[in-house]
């Protein structure tokens, strides 16, 4: 014969298993980048002694931002199938989703404790 056998899962040179999906490394430089930008922004919010409603906000925003990102690249979420990323979405925004209904729920029975139990003078 004057051609090799190629192994199984590869072609040529390369071991089996080694065959997959290679993204760029410039893609992670990006999302590096965006990262130290994005630690940068949520730093310079205690710089400015911002506070309230804003100063939490915007740390909450930047927090998810930067969670995201790494979840989706450096995880390798944004090239998973649907399903893979329902199983790991979904079950965070549940939980946000009860602990809301959970905060309407505890403020209502904490206004209607005040009203009935009350000393009415």
């Amino acid at each position: 014969m004057d051609h090799a056998e190629q192994p199984p899962g590869g072609t040529g040179g390369e071991p089996a298993g080694t065959h997959g999906q290679q993204h760029p490394l410039g893609i992670y430089f990006k999302i590096w980048g965006l990262l130290f930008v994005l630690s940068t922004a949520s730093y310079l919010v205690d710089w400015f002694h911002l506070q309230g409603m804003l100063r939490w906000t915007l740390i909450i925003a930047f927090m998810l931002l930067k969670a995201g990102l790494i979840v989706a690249v450096f995880m390798h979420m944004v090239w998973e199938r649907l399903a893979l990323l329902y199983a790991i979405v979904v079950p965070p925004l549940l939980l946000l989703v009860l602990l809301g209904i959970g905060a309407l729920e505890a403020d209502y029975t904490f206004l209607t404790r005040g009203t009935f139990f009350s000393t009415g003078s």
